[in-house]
């Protein structure tokens, strides 16, 4: 079976009472294709006289007053009723909150929340994002399982100075305390620093091998950056070490580049990557060493977002609250969409400062084992 696409087949004649408008990373250096992916999706369901699909910025985090400028221009047009933005980066609460004083009509949604999250699920209506507190205990299992003994985390200060990835981060050290690994601790190049993406992917190649050759083959590897998984993954192969997941776990996140696998137009059937994914795994005595959630998570959330949004548009879910079946139906509703197989999705509310927010999903699948 070659790269075939899972673009879905046209739904322009559908009938939808306002407009959506979908913010996404732009795919740069291999990365953020995912999300670019999630919004030409949409595009190509809804037509373009229904739907606007906008990309950030590559360099968002040095461009804010680009992100409240996209967010603001939004705001204009009348007749958007749903925003969906994947990822919502720094800076979007700032332009989101500006946005709620003029419209009450919007309903947003967010996927991969990058800001705190107490404030996050105060000004948006839906957040749907990774359960990175489950993930600081399950990422160490499936390690372990692996056969790992160490378990090492790269991250810089930016990823590192506030909000999920430290919790996650403190979890993985707490459990790999649990089941007996060594937890480490490595400090990466930001590749959206000063020294940009070549530096940053070229210390990954250097630093593993050292890595493994003071810890052993046995040595897990987890970094927090989209841009660091093609080199974690290429140099895990070539070192015979092991991967648990990417920091975006799904089947098209670092794999078919670290891996060679040819791609074609369009965006690659799931199954395709997956199978081509095991097959070089194998070849490489990698089998059992690699793994990763079966769905592109990523892609699920910005569709899922824009259906539950479709919905709340034509009145048949609540103006205020979450529906979670009509929520889990969307995302569901999806992995049948692209063919996707054995998919387990677990969908549970934030629970922080004794209170629980329903509108802010932290979601979870099984483990894909190559």
């Amino acid at each position: 079976m070659g790269p075939e696409s899972i673009n879905p087949i046209s739904n322009s004649t559908l009938s939808l009472p306002g407009k959506i408008a979908v913010i996404t990373n732009i795919p740069y250096h291999t990365q953020n294709e995912e999300e670019f992916w999630s919004g030409e999706q949409v595009l190509t369901k809804y037509g373009p006289d229904k739907v606007i699909h906008i990309t950030w910025p590559a360099f968002f985090v040095q461009e804010k007053e680009q992100v409240d400028a996209i967010i603001s221009t939004l705001s204009l047009n009348m007749e958007i009723k749903v925003i969906v933005i994947n990822q919502a980066v720094q800076g979007c609460n700032a332009a989101v909150e500006k946005l709620r004083k003029l419209r009450d009509d919007i309903f947003i949604v967010y996927c991969v929340a990058q800001e705190n999250t107490v404030e996050t699920a105060a000004l948006v209506d839906l957040v749907l994002t990774t359960d990175r507190f489950s993930i600081g205990s399950l990422i160490i299992k499936q390690a372990k399982k692996q056969g790992a003994k160490t378990f090492v985390h790269y991250s810089f200060p930016r990823h590192m100075s506030g909000g999920l990835k430290v919790i996650c981060r403190d979890l993985m050290r707490e459990n790999c305390t649990a089941e007996g690994l060594e937890f480490v601790e490595a400090v990466a190049i930001d590749p959206l620093g000063e020294s940009g993406v070549f530096s940053a992917e070229q210390f990954i190649l250097d630093d593993v091998p050292r890595m493994v050759t003071r810890y052993g083959e046995n040595t897990a590897f987890f970094t927090t950056n989209c841009f660091l998984q093609v080199p974690l993954i290429k140099v895990i192969c070539d070192t015979h070490a092991i991967f648990p997941q990417p920091c975006c776990p799904s089947p098209y996140h670092g794999f078919p580049d670290a891996l060679g696998i040819e791609t074609g137009e369009g965006i690659p059937d799931i199954n395709y990557i997956i199978n081509e994914t095991a097959r070089i795994a194998a070849s490489k005595n990698m089998t059992g060493r690699l793994s990763t959630w079966p769905a592109p998570l990523t892609m699920m959330s910005t569709n899922a977002g824009v259906e539950y949004g479709i919905k709340w548009m034509k009145e048949k879910v609540p103006k205020t609250g979450i529906d979670d079946q009509v929520l889990m139906d969307c995302m569901t509703n999806y992995i049948k969409e692209i063919k996707g197989r054995d998919v387990e999705i677990k969908m549970t509310p934030l629970s922080t400062g004794g209170k629980v927010y329903n509108n802010f999903k932290l979601l979870l699948m099984n483990y894909l084992d190559y």
